[in-house]
């Protein structure tokens, strides 16, 4: 299978909504897209919060699940899609009733101007200041976007006191307030 189709092919696929251009440069521009649902809950929510309530350490969660919808029988079925794990992360934070929801990724803090000379770091903001940053466009869709967003949602939705992004190496200094982004009400 050739890694990198030619542009005729390409052309074709797009009309069909299978590949899109999702990055305006770069080594990889083109990707196969199909739908990201949004979440309702965990399918298994009771069980995990269960366990969680019984100091069980639990993994569960992540990108790439497939979503999956009920029937009038109760019965749970596939359907095509991908779900997005910042998405995913929060709504089981969520069902867990979490105090704080820690979002992992490869950078240590969230920027403004991320890439750019003038890049900022982001220590804290508020909710408020979140979404003015996501209007603005510093938090772009397929990179940080989706993360803030989830915080967003978790602290609005979830009553949740405080949501952290930073890398896994950081993560307990994040916890702790060192580093990281932290969002707050």
């Amino acid at each position: 299978i050739d890694p990198k189709p030619g542009q005729e092919h390409i052309d074709k696929k797009m009309k069909g909504h299978v590949i899109k251009k999702v990055k305006p440069t770069g080594d990889k521009p083109y990707r196969r897209v199909v739908p990201s649902p949004d979440p309702v809950r965990p399918a298994e929510a009771a069980a995990i919060k269960k366990l969680v309530d019984s100091n069980v350490i639990v993994i569960a969660s992540g990108g790439g699940g497939v979503p999956v919808v009920e029937d009038k029988n109760g019965i749970l079925m596939g359907i095509d899609g991908v779900i997005d794990k910042d998405k995913a992360g929060e709504r089981l934070a969520e069902a867990v009733e979490a105090d704080i929801f820690l979002v992992l990724t490869d950078v240590e803090v969230a920027y403004l101007n991320y890439g750019k000379p003038n890049q900022k770091p982001v220590n804290k903001m508020t909710v408020a200041e979140a979404k003015k940053y996501m209007k603005e466009g510093h938090f772009l869709a397929g990179s940080m976007g989706p993360k803030v967003l989830a915080c967003i949602r978790f602290i609005e939705e979830a009553k949740g006191k405080k949501a952290v992004i930073t890398s896994l190496n950081k993560a307990e200094d994040a916890l702790k307030g060192i580093t990281g982004t932290t969002i707050v009400p």
